[in-house]
């Protein structure tokens, strides 16, 4: 299964904001239903880095509060996957890594969904309930349906 099979999912929980915005900006962007991430593009669009809800908490409770630019409260290393890269891969990688969520980058910078790992074991989990019932009937003498 690829990771494009979810965009339904990833797409949803996608969150955007410019390099210029504010910290509450960004707030608000991971106030969404469902949004644990946020990525920070430039003017083109292209994916500079990634705010969590943990770099905005620890920013609130530095003391005293600095006024530092989004720019330099984000992880600018970014650890993403494509929507052409194997579903079961990144989910091992998200594990190892210990990441909630991962961008999903088009062409390497274009940000077009976030995977939550819950959303990647619940169609791993499908995936491997739909191969069992498959290779029971198979055993059955049912065929594949």
């Amino acid at each position: 299964m690829l990771v494009r099979n979810l965009h339904h999912r990833t797409l949803r929980r996608l969150a955007v904001i410019d390099r210029h915005s504010s910290i509450g900006a960004a707030a608000l962007a991971l106030c969404a239903p469902g949004v644990g991430l946020v990525v920070v593009c430039d003017e083109a669009g292209n994916a500079e880095g990634v705010l969590s809800k943990s770099d905005v908490v620890r920013y609130l409770t530095s003391t005293p509060p600095s006024n530092r630019a989004l720019p330099l409260l984000m992880s600018r290393t970014i650890t993403s996957c494509a929507p052409e890269d194997d579903l079961h891969a990144v989910w091992k990688a998200m594990t190892h890594l210990r990441l909630r969520n991962i961008p999903v980058l088009e062409a390497g910078t274009k940000p077009v969904g976030i995977l939550d790992i819950r959303d990647a074991m619940q169609a791993l989990f499908e995936q491997e309930q739909r191969l069992k019932i498959m290779l029971s009937d198979y055993v059955a003498g049912v065929g594949y349906r």
